[in-house]
């Protein structure tokens, strides 16, 4: 890339492919270096927190060079893929931040002076190291920079002055060069949770990021305990501490926490710690609702259509959600409102190979059984396939989660986060029940409702539930409730 003009090459970046995301993990690149590539070409696969897109090249041109490999987390409004052109003067401002690596292995002579004081300017340098930003999340070797969080802080380098932040703020001058310190929603949250004022925390993510660890840090008691251990580790042998050093790699396995698992871990965490949860349980007599979706699978109006327990509980859920509208609700902090939703966007949570996701059906209240039955199907058979896009998976408001296809009687799920309840389905099982005052073999299962407690008390949950179980124990409810 060196021998090249700078008008002669495009730098594409690293979209925002979702709404807001700031990474994405290069899966699979369906070009190489000399491919001939066309304006509107799939050229690679990527994974979000949310789903995997593919990308398309928005040019022609020759291949160059792919910035990185498969497998390496790449930072919004990164290059990652160079592609020669026509020419033309346009392009030279896409290559600004190319010339910088090259220039890297420059400062090669610091060594010797960073060993004696931590030079930031050195480290700045250095083009390669990904810092992890949670326990077990796997170092990939980038050559990035995270891109400036705001358009008035584009002409400096975010990492020059965030490292000034931080050394003024050890200093006790305070953040000098930043509005407000750079932290995601998550961790602000959690500061205001815990009482910790985020412009007294010092960062440790890249370009002067808060993370939960730093927080967690400022809460942390004082060090001065581990004075007491080190006074009594001259007891030990001194060889004993090198044994954890090494993993046995025949006897653990490190899997780096990334895309959508990262993304569930950090909303569920959220969430837990966010909504007050209550849960409450009721079992069921399910025998006439496993009768009528046998009756369905045969009606000509399901011809083709996935017909299983979930579209009738699903249904069951939507009738009890209109007879009881208030729990169909979302909490704003900021505003310190609740807010009633007059629409239903039904989650259902699937496990794909990539991890637990939840896409929704919108508008799910206004769809006929016909209609809800094929929007089932097509949910799960785009989840399975992985390609469930991002914005399937936002502006749910209930979620259904069943469990029971594992075999589980029941559980205790988490709200998914901004919504006001989530039905848990457990495993559907022939067991011994009182039925018209004699004991038979019935179908049963055991529903469980999580409700965020400060949108929904005890009777308006127990009345949901409530109905969801009397419309599948009466499936003839859908006519008279709904």
């Amino acid at each position: 890339m060196t021998t090249m003009t700078e008008s002669a090459v495009r730098e594409f970046k690293m979209p925002d492919v979702g709404e807001g995301l700031t990474e994405a993990e290069i899966l699979k690149w369906y070009v190489q270096p000399g491919d001939t590539v066309t304006d509107g070409q799939i050229v690679c696969e990527v994974e979000t927190a949310k789903a995997a897109v593919e990308l398309p090249i928005p040019y022609d041109g020759v291949v160059r060079e792919l910035h990185f490999p498969e497998g390496t987390t790449v930072d919004v409004g990164t290059s990652i893929i160079a592609v020669a052109v026509g020419g033309g003067a346009a392009d030279a401002p896409a290559r600004e931040a190319a010339p910088e690596p090259a220039q890297a292995p420059a400062p090669a002579p610091a060594p010797a002076p960073a060993a004696t004081a931590p030079a930031a300017p050195a480290e700045e340098k250095k083009p390669e190291g990904r810092q992890p930003v949670l326990v077990g999340y796997g170092v990939a070797t980038s050559s990035t920079r995270r891109r400036p969080r705001k358009a008035q802080d584009a002409p400096a380098d975010p990492a020059r002055q965030a490292a000034a932040a931080v050394q003024a703020e050890m200093n006790g001058h305070g953040p000098v060069t930043r509005e407000r310190p750079l932290a995601k929603p998550p961790v602000r949250k959690l500061a205001k949770d815990l009482g910790v004022d985020l412009t007294t925390v010092v960062p440790s993510g890249p370009d002067g990021v808060i993370t939960r660890e730093d927080v967690h840090a400022a809460v942390a008691p004082a060090p001065a305990p581990e004075a007491a251990p080190a006074a009594e580790a001259p007891t030990p042998a001194p060889a004993a501490p090198a044994a954890p050093v090494s993993y046995d790699t025949a006897r653990e396995t490190r899997v780096p926490v990334k895309g959508v698992r990262k993304a569930t871990a950090a909303a569920m965490v959220g969430s837990a710690f966010t909504a007050p949860h209550v849960t409450e349980f009721v079992t069921v007599d399910v025998t006439r609702t496993m009768k009528l979706v046998e009756e369905l699978k045969q009606d000509k109006e399901f011809a083709g259509l996935r017909v299983n327990p979930l579209l009738l509980i699903a249904k069951a859920l939507l009738v009890a959600i209109k007879r009881n509208p208030d729990i169909n609700a979302s909490w704003d902090e900021a505003a310190q409102e609740i807010v009633v939703k007059h629409y239903v966007n039904l989650g259902i949570a699937a496990a794909t190979p990539r991890g637990l996701i939840v896409p929704n059906i919108k508008d799910a209240h206004a769809k006929t059984l016909p209609q809800l039955a094929e929007s089932l199907g097509e949910l799960v058979s785009t989840a399975r396939e992985g390609k469930t896009s991002p914005a399937a998976m936002q502006g749910g408001t209930v979620t259904i989660t069943n469990v029971g296809v594992f075999g589980v009687d029941t559980g205790t799920p988490i709200l998914n986060p901004g919504e006001s309840a989530i039905l848990a389905v457990g495993a559907i099982k022939a067991q011994p029940w009182v039925h018209k005052g004699k004991v038979k073999p019935r179908q049963v299962t055991t529903l469980a409702l999580s409700f965020d407690h400060r949108l929904v008390d005890g009777e308006l949950g127990s009345k949901v539930l409530a109905d969801v179980a009397a419309i599948l124990e009466q499936p003839k409810r859908l006519l008279t409730w709904a």
